[in-house]
């Protein structure tokens, strides 16, 4: 990790924070420092430190005492725990550093920032020393990836520039291993243009997953930030109850617009979804639950919940329905649940195994009613059907707390007072 005193911050990125009697804090996640007009190495004022729930703290450099390849450790005394917000002129050095192009003066190379390291100085602070930087692809392979090598800060220019069509690949890679609800807090912190840079950069799964934990108001701002057809790509990608709830926060001829350029299989349910009314089971639900006819096994419904992809509650019970499968269904027979499923052998049929001594829900189902099936019978999920018993979905525990919580939840940290 470090050269002596030297310490890479994309590689500390991750890395648990101690307070002095070996209690974990958090993790770092970044580190904060102001950009200098003259050509001395900026100081590092902090690190960014993530505690449980997401919830993102400033802790100034002199607090931590030792900075060691798996751990940070800090100076005893009080921790302001107020939600770490970035003022206008201080920059995060992973998130806004990382894949900024420069200029090496020597020899006039074009280069891209891929890591920064920092050291302590005369003087006991923590300064930007050096950079690791990659050389740009080009010639005869485009593909190949440049040299990599280290300069002095001051040997580069560019740092302080605004740059118009900025990479993320080095940041990606320190996002790689986080989940989306984290990834999602990154780019909270980020500027807009930054965010709209790492939106583009990521896959449409993994920017449908990010863009299901954030605020539906930065859900539009980076919706918006993406050319239609790859906005649409990535409603197609996103559970389509999400895909409906993030639609329904936009004007109507936006809608219309992105609704027309996804898949229209992709589209169907979405639209579907949009014509229920908010706070109903209708308007909670997803129209994707694990469906299974009356022949299927119980082998066959365990391999279908082992999906990575579904969420505990959705994976908790399979629906059995008579053909067709897709919602909405032929008529619904009943749902087995995955206790269930694991006591009984492979072979055996989940229509043996159904049970509807529970009831059901209509889409219009408010959501007061909603919650007190859910308790009633300690469910984690319940049927959605129509007025002829078809499967129209399944609406969840967790899609009610979303609903349930004041809005702004995942951002009501911001105005927490000291800690």
């Amino acid at each position: 990790m470090s050269t002596g005193d030297r310490v890479f911050l994309a590689r500390l990125a991750g890395i648990d924070v101690f307070d002095p009697g070996g209690d974990q804090l958090g993790r770092v996640r970044d580190a904060v420092t102001m950009l200098r007009i003259d050509r001395q190495a900026p100081r590092v004022l902090g690190l960014v430190v993530e505690l449980a729930h997401r919830h993102r703290i400033f802790v100034p450099m002199g607090r931590v005492v030792r900075i060691e390849p798996k751990q940070v450790v800090l100076s005893s005394g009080t921790v302001n725990m107020k939600r770490f917000e970035r003022r206008s002129n201080e920059v995060l050095v992973l998130a806004e550093l990382l894949d900024r192009t420069v200029t090496v003066r020597e020899n006039g190379q074009r280069v891209n920032v891929v890591d920064a390291a920092i050291e302590q100085n005369r003087a006991r602070d923590w300064v930007i020393s050096r950079l690791a930087v990659r050389t740009q692809g080009g010639g005869r392979l485009p593909r190949r990836r440049g040299q990599l090598f280290q300069v002095e800060w001051n040997e580069v220019d560019g740092l302080a520039l605004t740059e118009q069509h900025q990479g993320a690949e080095a940041l990606l890679a320190t996002l790689v291993d986080l989940r989306a609800a984290d990834v999602a807090t990154a780019l909270q912190d980020m500027p807009a243009k930054r965010r709209a840079e790492v939106a583009a950069a990521l896959d449409d799964e993994r920017l449908a997953d990010v863009l299901q934990e954030m605020e539906e108001d930065d859900q539009v701002e980076l919706l918006r930030s993406l050319a239609d057809e790859r906005a649409a790509d990535v409603l197609e990608a996103m559970d389509d109850d999400d895909a409906a709830d993030l639609l329904g926060e936009m004007p109507t001829a936006d809608q219309e617009r992105l609704l027309e350029l996804m898949e229209p299989e992709e589209a169907a349910p979405v639209r579907r979804l949009m014509t229920y009314a908010d706070y109903t089971a209708g308007g909670l639900m997803t129209s994707e639950p694990v469906i299974m006819t009356p022949d299927a096994t119980v082998a066959e419904a365990l391999a279908r919940v082992r999906n990575p992809e579904l969420s505990p509650a959705v994976a908790a019970q399979v629906y059995v329905v008579r053909p067709p499968q897709a919602t909405p269904t032929g008529r619904f027979l009943g749902t087995a649940h995955l206790q269930r499923l694991l006591r009984e052998p492979p072979s055996a049929l989940v229509s043996g195994l159904c049970e509807n001594d529970t009831g059901t829900l209509r889409p219009d189902t408010p959501i007061d009613d909603v919650t007190r099936h859910l308790a009633t019978y300690n469910l984690v999920a319940a049927p959605v059907v129509d007025d002829h018993d078809r499967l129209l979905g399944a609406v969840s525990v967790d899609d009610v707390l979303d609903h349930l919580l004041p809005e702004g939840w995942r951002d009501s940290d911001r105005s927490e007072a000291n800690g």
